[in-house]
This record gives C-alpha cells, sequence and structure tokens, in this order.
C-alpha cells in the first residue's frame, strides 16, 4: 500500500485513481477548479466528464496541491498535456528528491518538440519521471473492463514499482525501458485519429479506414525509429494498439473531433461540441515539425495539418494522399 497522488480530476485521472485505490493505496485526487472539487465531494462523481461512475469516499479530493503531493510515493500527473509544464512548475517546491512521477498525457510541445516526460524532467530535474500508456479509454477502465498498458522508466526498479501500484485483475500492466518510443506513439497516433474521424465524417468506409491506420502507422513508425525508439515499442500496446482504439473507438475525442470537422464543422466549432481537450490538433504541428527535423516522410500527418491550419478542403487533402506518386510498400527488398 502507497500513498499516491493524482493531478486531474478528469476521466482519465479518475478512472487512474480508482485502479489505484482498488488496489489498496491511499489515493487523493487534485483539481483546481472549486467547482469541480464541490462536484467531486458532494455528488462522489464527474457527472461531466466521466458521468454515472462513483467515486468511493476513501478517495481524497483536495484542491490543495501542496498537501496533495505532499511526502507521496507516487505523483500521477493526469491534466491535459498543455497544463503539463505549468503545473510541473507549481508542484516544484514541494517535490522530494527521486520523487517518483507517473506521466499519463499524451502530446508533444509544439515550440520545444520536448515529449511531457521531457517537460516534466525539464522543470523538476530530480524527478525520476516515467510514463503509462496504451489503448485505453477512461470510460472502459473505470467500469473494470480489462484493459493492457505499458510503463515506461529509466530503471526497471521504478517500472516494476509502478507496474505494483496499478496491476491487477482487469488492469494488466507491462514494463519497458523505452519511453520515447511509448511517448511518440500515444501522441502522434492523435494527428491520424482526427484523419479517421475526417474520413468516417465525410462517409467513407471501412477499406479507407483500414489504409488509414496500416499507412498513419508506418509514418509513426518511419518517425520513432528516425528518434531512436525500439520498433517492438511501435507495433505494441502504446503504438499500433493505440492508434487502432483511437481511431476506431466511440469514446475517441480525437476521433469523433475529426468526424464533426468532416461533417462540416470548422476546427473550433469541432472542439467546442467535443467539450473536452482534442490532444490531436495541438500534437499536429509539433508532429510535422519533427517530421521535418528528422527527415522523414509523413503524408497524413502533412495533410491534416493543411486540413487544421491552411484552410484545406477534405476531398483535396485525400485527392493529394491518393494521387501521390507511385510508390513501393516495401522499401528495401530485392526483386528476384
Amino acid at each position: 500500500m502507497s500513498d499516491v497522488c493524482v493531478l486531474g480530476a478528469g476521466a482519465w485521472g479518475l478512472a487512474l485513481a480508482l485502479e489505484l485505490n482498488k488496489n489498496g493505496n491511499n489515493v487523493t485526487v487534485w483539481t483546481k477548479l472549486e467547482s469541480e472539487a464541490e462536484m467531486l465531494t458532494n455528488q462522489r462523481e464527474n457527472t461531466i466528464s466521466l458521468p454515472g461512475i462513483k467515486i468511493p469516499e476513501s478517495i481524497e479530493i483536495t484542491t490543495d496541491i501542496a498537501s496533495a503531493v505532499h511526502d507521496k510515493a507516487i505523483i500521477v500527473l493526469a491534466v491535459a498535456s498543455k497544463f503539463i509544464r505549468s503545473t510541473s512548475a507549481t508542484i516544484r517546491p514541494y517535490i522530494k528528491d527521486k520523487q517518483i512521477i507517473v506521466n499519463v498525457a499524451k502530446g508533444i510541445e509544439e515550440d520545444t518538440l520536448m515529449t511531457m516526460t521531457d517537460i516534466i524532467s525539464d522543470e523538476l530535474p530530480t524527478a525520476d519521471v516515467c510514463v503509462l500508456s496504451g489503448p485505453t479509454h477512461a470510460e472502459e477502465v473505470s467500469r473494470g473492463l480489462p484493459t493492457l498498458c505499458v510503463v515506461g522508466a529509466k530503471s526497471k526498479t521504478t517500472a516494476e514499482l509502478v507496474q505494483n501500484a496499478f496491476m491487477n485483475d482487469t488492469f494488466r500492466i507491462y514494463i519497458s525501458p523505452d519511453i520515447l518510443g511509448i511517448e511518440l506513439g500515444g501522441s502522434i497516433k492523435n494527428v491520424i485519429a482526427l484523419a479517421a474521424g475526417m474520413l468516417d465524417g465525410v462517409g467513407f468506409g471501412d477499406n479507407s479506414m483500414a489504409a488509414l491506420i496500416t499507412r498513419g502507422m508506418a509514418e509513426i513508425t518511419r518517425l520513432g525509429v528516425a528518434m531512436g525508439a525500439k520498433i517492438e515499442t511501435l507495433n505494441g500496446l502504446s503504438g499500433v494498439g493505440d492508434l487502432i482504439v483511437t481511431c476506431q473507438s466511440q469514446h475517441s475525442r480525437n476521433r469523433r473531433a475529426g468526424k464533426l470537422m468532416g461533417q462540416g464543422l470548422t476546427r473550433e466549432e469541432a472542439m467546442a461540441e467535443v467539450k473536452q481537450v482534442v490532444e490531436g490538433v495541438y500534437s499536429a504541428k509539433a508532429a510535422k515539425k519533427l517530421a521535418t527535423k528528422y527527415g522523414v516522410n509523413m503524408p497524413i500527418v502533412n495533410e491534416v495539418n493543411a486540413v487544421l491550419f491552411e484552410n484545406k478542403s477534405m476531398n483535396e487533402a485525400i485527392a493529394s494522399l491518393m494521387g501521390r506518386d507511385r510508390k513501393s510498400e516495401i522499401t528495401d527488398a530485392e526483386w528476384r
């Protein structure tokens, strides 16, 4: 049993708090919003982001970030990616040396091209920062449906400690030293999921979706390998697994936002309709910059950016992808 703090009371933060609580840990959940704290304290439910899921009385709810993180064995950073840096900076005065921090946000910082664990390490250089990721939706995890994740950490000891804190009979956790690969898969798949939603929104079918997922994975793999990630990671839970669930699930906010855009809404209108942070919109520019930096060809990512930020129509983007030069699927194989 450990004292654990979850920073962020959205759907994913609460779902993870439930798993930690189920395993006998003493769990504190922090939210910046007084209204959210009041709702969770009085109703024991986040009626906006995770309706119908009751939060046990044994989980403490607070808006006091100093007391929330004080002397905790594990701190889980479950705020949206755009708030990772500011939240890390806020807790800096209260963080002990070698504090274990588990990042569960997915994204890449546009200006610096840093992953989320890079940002946390930048703000909290003495912390022991790791990542938990995989094909997960809070709606299913909170209901106890079987789910698999992977923890990436610098040391096996830390990875196993986090694995033990989270893992149970419905939440299976693997461990890995490939933090970069885990984060790249979790971040860039959101960009591909936007494209998946767009295809659905304009009325395309299963053939198009299968092709998009396959070629999207090829783009993620090319970039990941160029940056030093392990191909086994990209072919694993946090890579192809997360890509499949995010492109196809009814719970995916990135897919939903893309679908709304495919049906004619603007980027801003779609994000407002989803009512949650659409991480793919924030990762799209960063993914394109990384492709340029590492000399990697990522045509789907390029076209998503063109639709999001350059007023390119869906039909024009699709025509650009379909009209590209003829290519071989396998680049290094020899013909007989």
